[in-house]
């Protein structure tokens, strides 16, 4: 499933991917578009409260792809932001 929230800004990106995780099939991943920096550490930490881990892509300059994926298990939320940073080079 794809779900594309730039032009948003929060707390809509975040309540979007909630409500779209909501809707997966199970094993089903989602990829998310967005341009707002804040929800590339809100969004993770949702998702890993509900058991998906985040890899996240720079698209473009203030554009990224996050795909989420489901673990099988909830994930420690400070950690998938800290991985996020990780993967974007410490960029927010």
């Amino acid at each position: 499933m794809r779900l594309d929230v730039r032009g948003e800004i929060c707390p809509y990106p975040m309540m979007r991917t909630v409500e779209a995780l909501g809707k997966l099939a199970p094993g089903e991943t989602l990829e998310v578009l967005t341009d707002h920096p804040p929800a590339l550490s809100t969004i993770p930490w949702e998702a890993a409260k509900r058991g998906f881990a985040v890899e996240v892509e720079a698209i473009r300059p203030g554009e990224w792809r996050l795909i989420l994926r489901p673990t099988g298990g909830r994930l420690d939320p400070a950690k998938a932001v800290q991985e996020v940073m990780r993967q974007l080079g410490g960029v927010s």
